[in-house]
């Protein structure tokens, strides 16, 4: 099949979450599949200052995109994925991308964005090239439905193209005033193709947009594309998914084992499988050591690698994480950065627990891994979360998760019981400090029975979260779009 991907990140070149890492794996499994893949991507100035050679297309240069009254030229640049065969296009307009950051704030961003989209299908046409099918991801490139539809359904080329859009988290929408937008994007005289109560209150929303229009949406887990449909969690929007439900699906992102692998992670100085633990245990001394804490300790080591934001679930850990260092014996090492009470709470912790917790602001790549790996456990307490990584890189790594039931940490973490010995971690159902406070006890009161321990992470680390795995979903679903 012939895939075109749409999106505002890819990993390594443009990245803030997980967006970027799902497009890179799941165009690099399509790839590997024997499809035709081409992702088009911002070329930001952050891009530009790497290392790597960016190739000219010769047939795609300065191209003319008009947004309302705004003139625009593009042209295309190539580049390899690196460690992969599959080639990136880069949308080059340095008036809109030339600066280092990815997002500008929905005013701004929603020019750029959709000079994005515009720019994909102008690329295609100057290929000779008809997607089968339009992939798009999140609000940023939410409009490629309309816009084939509204802009490009009369080219012949386009004919047999469908589109999907994957929602990756609903929370962010592209909301702008209806005003000038709807006639700068060349929709004016499709108004009936609109949300009307929108339009009558003066708004705009890309994502919504995207939801009416696009042929099939996913969701990036089957409880999150089934959370979406409440009023909890759905944004408002959960009515029109409700809709069309009979083309939503959730399917739960892959990860990348060759980046996130214990046997071979180029961040570790210690290397194990779950046949030779040895290198788990050395990395935790490691970890202690490189941490400042005592690394001849016998206390579990629980680990925290996080965006510290109020979605990640850390409000319930005011109550509970001063309360348990207290009275367990554990080490908590913390890596992330976000709102300044939770950067402010994680360093209190640090004064009032020295020797015991440890707190790094901001963000270290190889770090990271090295929690991953020499952490006992893993804390994800999200409020929401629509798929999550981390609970799957942990599982690989043999550092038993804790999270809440919800999303794609319900639909990839299963709940350990002792006596039979299956599960691969630690869930609690309640959203509520007593919620995590039994999963931190019943994971701390587990731990010292080491052949069940053991047993416990071998049972993760057996999980296959592959994109071999998890990309053939989307195959299939692309199969039965395309017929």
């Amino acid at each position: 099949m012939r895939i075109c991907q749409i999106a505002a990140e890819v990993t390594p070149f443009a990245k803030t979450g997980g967006l970027g890492d799902v497009v890179a794996g799941l165009s690099s499994f399509l790839a590997r599949d024997g499809h035709d893949v081409r992702v088009f991507l911002p070329f930001y100035g952050q891009i530009a200052k790497r290392t790597e050679t960016f190739t000219p297309v010769d047939f795609v240069r300065n191209v003319p995109i008009a947004i309302g009254p705004r003139h625009f030229t593009f042209s295309l640049l190539t580049g390899q994925l690196p460690g992969s065969d599959l080639w990136i296009y880069f949308v080059d307009c340095p008036e809109l991308f030339g600066q280092d950051k990815i997002y500008q704030g929905d005013l701004i961003d929603w020019v750029r964005f959709a000079v994005l989209t515009r720019a994909a299908f102008e690329s295609c046409e100057r290929m000779g090239w008809g997607p089968d099918v339009v992939h798009c991801h999140d609000w940023h490139t939410a409009l490629a439905p309309i816009l084939l539809k509204a802009l490009y359904g009369w080219d012949r080329l386009f004919d047999r193209t469908r589109t999907v859009l994957t929602i990756h988290n609903l929370g962010y929408q592209g909301q702008v005033l209806a005003g000038v937008v709807v006639d700068a994007l060349g929709l004016g005289s499709h108004i009936h193709w609109l949300d009307g109560a929108d339009l009558a209150a003066g708004r705009f929303n890309f994502m919504k947009t995207g939801l009416l229009h696009a042929d099939f949406v996913t969701a990036v887990s089957r409880t999150y594309a089934k959370e979406i449909q409440t009023p909890e969690f759905g944004f408002g929007l959960d009515g029109l998914l409700r809709a069309r439900s009979d083309r939503l699906v959730g399917i739960v992102n892959g990860v990348d084992y060759g980046e996130w692998n214990p046997e071979i992670d180029p961040h570790l100085f210690y290397h194990y499988s779950s046949q030779d633990l040895a290198g788990k245990w050395n990395c935790k001394r490691n970890l202690l050591r490189e941490v400042g804490l005592d690394e001849r300790t016998a206390a579990p080591v629980v680990g925290i690698v996080s965006r510290l934001t109020p979605q990640k679930g850390f409000d319930l850990c005011f109550d509970v994480l001063p309360e348990i260092l207290a009275r367990r014996d554990l080490r908590l090492v913390v890596l992330g950065s976000g709102e300044s009470r939770y950067e402010e709470f994680f360093y209190l912790l640090q004064s009032l627990f020295p020797g015991k917790a440890w707190f790094y602001r901001g963000f270290n790549e190889p770090l990271a891994h090295r929690i991953e790996a020499g952490a006992d456990l893993f804390l994800m307490p999200s409020k929401f979360e629509p798929c999550g990584l981390n609970q799957m890189y942990s599982l690989k790594y043999g550092t038993p998760p804790i999270v809440h039931k919800t999303g794609g940490l319900a639909d990839t973490v299963e709940l350990f019981d002792s006596a039979p010995g299956t599960g691969t971690g630690f869930v609690f159902d309640h959203f509520a400090p007593h919620g995590l406070r039994w999963a931190l006890d019943y994971a701390l009161d587990t731990f010292p029975h080491r052949p069940i321990w053991e047993k416990l992470m071998a049972n993760g680390m057996a999980q296959d979260f592959s994109w071999d795995r998890q990309g053939k979903e989307y195959v299939e679903l692309y199969g039965r779009l395309v017929g």
